[in-house]
């Protein structure tokens, strides 16, 4: 199934799926990882030669642990949010998520994956460097 002919292939349940054995073989535009790490680093770098777009698990499956921190959130506050505003919360954290990976992505001419890593990376060290090694 993997090599079949598609616009955007999810794989969304095991890791490893795509590996350095069947990555030649993905004709997919544009791989989105709904599990985690369903690429392996081989497969990585065999789409990326062959230029599939990679939307990588750490921000296309965000959307579960952003929700989570929400609701953390509304139990600190001892408030809760009506369904609609959390989708919309999500939504747009998540739009801004892609925007700030995708310009690096463009900018930094380096795979998403190494662009979501630099956004991350780059956050906490901002942090450590405001609030200290231990706030």
């Amino acid at each position: 199934m993997l090599s079949l002919a598609c616009e955007i292939l999810i794989p969304a349940a095991l890791e490893n799926t795509v590996h350095g054995g069947n990555a030649g073989r993905v004709q997919a535009k544009l791989v989105a990882e709904a599990a985690n790490g369903p690429l392996t680093p081989e497969a990585d770098r065999i789409l990326e030669a062959k230029e599939t777009f990679i939307i990588p698990d750490i921000l296309c499956n965000a959307g579960g642990v952003t929700v989570s921190y929400f609701e953390w959130v509304q139990d600190e506050q001892h408030m809760f949010w009506e369904a609609q505003d959390v989708y919309n919360r999500l939504e747009r954290v998540m739009n801004v998520a892609f925007k700030e990976v995708l310009r690096i992505h463009i900018e930094q001419k380096v795979g998403m994956r190494t662009a979501a890593n630099m956004l991350g990376i780059g956050r906490v060290a901002e942090a450590t460097k405001a609030r200290g090694l231990y706030p």
